[in-house]
């Protein structure tokens, strides 16, 4: 089982953008799977980073195409960016820092944090961009951002403990 399956209505339409979305969604359900096999908190932890890595990375390539387009909920959809990258930091140091882990919860979480930005803001941005292009990054590069926001966030993280 799943935690959040790929629908239709989360297609875009436009090819990068898809990817970089249902990839997320595997890597959701990732930690999704591993919290069933009740892995080990550290364990839980790097799959999160991985999880902060790849949506700063599709944040910045996806705030890259609003400023070249002049999309006029830049600031609303890049506020949002930050809310969610905060959102994960929250959940990740939650998870450190609990010594019980309330499972149901940590996956509704996760499903609500990857839904509502999805349904709100990235749906009003691909309707208004009419699919533009979205820019393509070579996937060494793309490996490049992610790993280094997993850095940043895993460093922050424990400097916050």
């Amino acid at each position: 089982m799943v935690l959040i399956e790929w629908r239709e209505e989360y297609c875009t339409g436009i090819e990068g953008v898809d990817y970089e979305h249902e990839n997320l969604i595997a890597q959701i359900n990732s930690v999704y799977a591993l919290v069933d096999k009740q892995a080990d908190r550290q364990t839980l932890v790097e799959s999160l980073g991985d999880i902060y890595g790849s949506i700063s990375a599709h944040f910045a390539l996806e705030e890259q195409t609003m400023r070249k387009l002049g999309y006029i909920h830049l600031e609303e959809h890049e506020a949002d960016h930050q809310r969610l990258l905060d959102e994960i930091g929250d959940i990740t140091e939650h998870l450190e820092n609990t010594n019980e882990l309330d499972e149901s919860m940590f996956k509704q979480k996760l499903a609500d944090w990857f839904q509502l930005h999805f349904k709100t803001h990235d749906s009003r941005l691909h309707k208004l961009v009419n699919h533009a292009a979205h820019d393509q990054v070579d996937e060494s590069s793309m490996k490049t951002l992610i790993q280094k926001a997993k850095t940043r966030f895993l460093g922050n993280l424990r400097h916050r403990s």
